[in-house]
């Protein structure tokens, strides 16, 4: 047996930590005995229903650093006591452009890390870095993809250009700014008050506006010279005022919407300045191990806001939904 926290179908009482029967793995899967995991927003939209395809009495967590304990073949017996983290993704499809039809992302789709036990396909799994404690390998994997994929295999970032970190704060906007930064560029953030501008100079930008401030694309300009590459995942009326940011021929790059649709864009802008607008999902298998690879190379730590026991995992979720973090949200499942 062991303790997860299960998704149910009450609206009241969503998320519930019960003891379950530990997985056992088939062929082509290994267990891992998890060390840490750690939240995302997805995590927290599947939480409220707000999220396709929702399966109950599945387990949460895309995010995870464990031993592998058990595997039900010998060609995965290598695998056996190392200490890894797994790709969140799942069947991405053919092509490095997109995702295919069958991509799923571990954590609902299939059970994920919010668990003492949870299994991986080992096709999935990579050396956890060297560098990294267990908390920081656990808060990596999905936001550290998502935020390699946006800035290099889609936003091509070259060393040298000017940077705008949306909403720096969350998990994927703070490794976009380590990442950018690690490669050379001057990265600038928008966020909602100074003490998060603060945090985010400490982590390597050279300076931040407040997206509530009126005018912010101007202040960001004077102090920038301009953006040539935008990175933003939270949509709505917000995106108006990155593309005045940017400059001629810059591009911006959408992973998320979490604000919803924009009321207005000025679409004249886009055309004349020759703005280009892309979006981005998590990662392909190369991404994955190619941010690995960077991630080492560069020995990048996360920044953790916080950690808490399994038992008190509720807390990070309240915590997510109030926007009070700086870094990863962790949860530590073993000592």
């Amino acid at each position: 047996m062991m303790k997860a926290l299960i998704l149910t179908n009450d609206r009241s009482n969503p998320l519930e930590l019960r003891e379950v029967e530990a997985p056992v793995p088939a062929p082509g899967q290994v267990r891992l005995r998890v060390k840490a995991a750690a939240l995302n927003r997805r995590d927290y939209y599947i939480s409220r229903g707000q999220y396709a395809a929702i399966r109950y009495d599945s387990i949460q967590g895309s995010d995870v650093c464990g031993i592998v304990d058990a595997v039900a073949s010998d060609a995965d017996a290598a695998w056996l006591g190392r200490r890894v983290v797994i790709d969140p993704g799942f069947n991405w499809g053919a092509s490095e452009k997109y995702q295919g039809g069958d991509y799923g992302i571990t954590g609902m789709q299939r059970d994920g890390s919010f668990a003492q036990y949870m299994l991986a396909d080992s096709t999935s799994l990579y050396a956890a870095p060297e560098h990294l404690d267990d908390i920081e390998a656990a808060a990596l994997p999905l936001a550290g993809v998502t935020a390699y994929r946006a800035l290099f295999s889609r936003g091509q970032l070259k060393e040298g250009e000017s940077v705008l970190v949306s909403g720096a704060g969350g998990g994927v906007a703070q490794f976009i700014l380590q990442f950018a930064a690690a490669h050379g560029a001057r990265v600038y953030v928008t966020t909602g008050t100074e003490e998060k501008i603060e945090y985010a100079m400490a982590s390597g930008a050279a300076g931040g506006v407040l997206y509530h401030a009126d005018n912010w694309s101007a202040e960001l300009r004077g102090m920038s010279g301009g953006i040539d590459l935008a990175v933003d995942g939270a949509g709505g009326n917000g995106i108006d005022s990155i593309l005045r940011s940017l400059n001629p021929g810059g591009r911006l790059v959408m992973y998320g919407s979490t604000l919803g649709r924009p009321e207005g864009l000025d679409t004249h802008r886009i055309f004349w300045r020759q703005l280009n607008i892309m979006g981005s999902t998590m990662g392909s298998p190369r991404d994955f191990a190619a941010m690995i690879e960077f991630v080492q190379h560069h020995k990048i730590k996360p920044v953790i806001d916080s950690v808490r026991p399994l038992t008190s995992i509720l807390e990070a979720y309240e915590r997510m939904r109030t926007n009070a973090q700086f870094g990863k949200l962790a949860i530590r499942i073993e000592d």
